[in-house]
């Protein structure tokens, strides 16, 4: 959810990579092969299917661009994509039983997206019930929401400031994240034992004072930046300190007067619910 513009949809267990472009989804037509064939080379069978359907190949090649999604290695590549429409067009020259319920899944996850454009709350409401279905307790759901539309409100202004790249999203975090535990997101994750090759939110495994703490400083943050207007990346690196100092203050003091440390080893859930 922290990058809703670049994700993962799943479709009967399998994963399909989709990208926001041009105001609406494109999705990897590899992966689409995969999900309704099986084939253990969904890129060759992709290349057969195009130079035997000429007509296919033909629009594939002018309708469907080279958009940039993660790769297995985690690096973005360009891939050939489409659009819902160009998707249904592939489904057609591809006999697959799968191929009805995949078209009524498609229309709904596309509809999904555009609903909650028009109405965020619906986005919020998805991202609840996920939560509720994985166990975690109400109080911590309302916590973990409202840290999500902080996290989102820093990342716009992180834009507004003209940065767009996820690395320098991540090394902005870990400046926070420092400032306010002492470690980076990854050493958090080995310190509660999170597989380091785990798809586990760490969020998700934390408790409600984590949670408070990570809210705090990312909302402080965000209203220094907005204040000062950084116009460098090293200066929005500066502004990401300080704003993780003042969480960082405000654990510690926390701390002396639990008379305990905040930080814990302990996940709310199971590694494999995150």
């Amino acid at each position: 959810m922290e990058d809703k513009k670049n994700k993962l949809v799943v479709f009967q267990g399998k994963e399909i990579r989709r990208s926001w472009h041009n105001d609406e989804w494109f999705y990897s037509l590899v992966d689409i092969v995969g999900v309704l064939t099986d084939s253990p080379n969904p890129t060759d069978y992709l290349k057969k299917i195009r130079k035997r359907d000429e007509e296919l190949g033909f629009y594939v090649g002018t309708n469907c661009p080279q958009v940039a999604m993660p790769a297995k290695t985690g690096k973005k590549r360009k891939t050939l994509a489409g659009n819902t429409k160009d998707v249904f067009r592939l489904i057609q020259s591809i006999p697959s039983k799968k191929a009805e319920p995949f078209k009524r899944w498609l229309a709904q996850v596309g509809q999904d997206r555009l609903d909650e454009i028009e109405n965020p709350e619906l986005a919020q409401q998805r991202m609840k019930e996920i939560y509720e279905k994985k166990g975690y307790p109400q109080d911590w759901i309302d916590k973990r929401l409202r840290g999500i539309a902080i996290r989102q409100n820093l990342t716009d202004e992180w834009k507004e400031r003209g940065i767009e790249e996820q690395k320098d999203f991540a090394i902005l975090t870990a400046e926070i994240s420092k400032a306010t535990f002492g470690m980076t997101p990854g050493d958090y994750k080995q310190y509660k034992n999170l597989p380091e090759k785990s798809k586990a939110n760490l969020r998700d495994h934390m408790d409600d004072l984590e949670l408070i703490f990570t809210m705090l400083g990312e909302r402080v943050t965000t209203e220094i930046s907005k204040k000062e207007k950084p116009d460098t990346f090293p200066q929005s690196k500066k502004v990401a300190r300080r704003g993780g100092k003042v969480a960082g203050t405000a654990r510690k003091e926390t701390e002396k007067e639990l008379g305990r440390s905040v930080i814990s080893k302990k996940n709310l859930l199971d590694v494999d619910n995150g």
